[in-house]
């Protein structure tokens, strides 16, 4: 379980816990849906939208663009200050702006034109590989697009998702999130990246917060390492 080489591999406990967070996760929340899925590039765009922003503050960006422009061809070709000023209200907007322009450019020059289902023809590490030569476009959002826009599995590894599983005891505490998208996918099965990711997020925005986290409501209390073990020194202190 040691971070050594470049592929750590978790230990059959961790899977096993993996399987009961999934269960209790479930029971509490249920089985989450996607959103009606979007185009490739519908999806591309707003999940670059969605970096380090809100739900909220992305798809009021991701609207106004569409509003805007009539097509992703002229959001390509469009003056870089009106991209910049569509995209405002989702935050870093002069970098996403920039970022989406030259990603549009990109797979025109590539492909010829804007369109991406030719990667539903990939088999998921051709079309991962694909996606992730792109400036901009990490392994978060790699992973989103696999999982959710093409059906692949994957394992898309956000903030709470992050401070989550480091809470819970799911991943190595000095794991980095571009490690914890594979580490995670070699946890949870396949059929459950989807809901595991949605619930996750969830109880992350919900209940396990980055500072006065609601641990005495969270279902998950009973086999988080970080509760646990707060309340073991509590009980020693006395």
């Amino acid at each position: 379980m040691t971070l050594s080489g470049t592929q750590p591999i978790p230990d059959k406990s961790l899977a096993r816990k993996a399987q009961q967070v999934v269960a209790l996760l479930q029971r509490f929340y249920g089985i989450p849906q996607w959103r009606p899925p979007l185009s490739l590039v519908d999806e591309l765009v707003s999940t670059i939208l969605s970096q380090n922003t809100s739900d909220t503050n992305r798809d009021r960006a991701f609207e106004r663009l569409k509003a805007r422009f009539s097509c992703w061809e002229a959001v390509r070709d469009a003056p870089q200050n009106d991209v910049i000023e569509a995209v405002r209200s989702a935050g870093l907007a002069n970098q996403k702006g920039a970022r989406i322009q030259a990603i549009l450019r990109q797979i025109t020059e590539e492909r010829g034109a804007l369109d991406l289902d030719f990667l539903k023809e990939f088999d998921p590490q051709e079309a991962r590989g694909w996606l992730s030569r792109f400036k901009g476009i990490g392994p978060k959002t790699t992973a989103i697009l696999l999982q959710f826009s093409l059906g692949i599995p994957a394992f898309p590894v956000d903030t709470h998702i992050y401070r989550v599983t480091g809470r819970i005891g799911l991943r190595l505490q000095k794991m980095s999130a571009e490690q914890a998208h594979p580490w995670l996918e070699q946890l949870f099965q396949p059929e459950q990246y989807g809901a595991a990711h949605l619930n996750l997020i969830r109880l992350g925005r919900e209940l396990c917060h980055p500072r006065d986290s609601e641990c005495t409501k969270c279902p998950l209390s009973g086999v988080c390492d970080d509760f646990l073990n707060r309340q073991r020194g509590k009980g020693n202190s006395g």
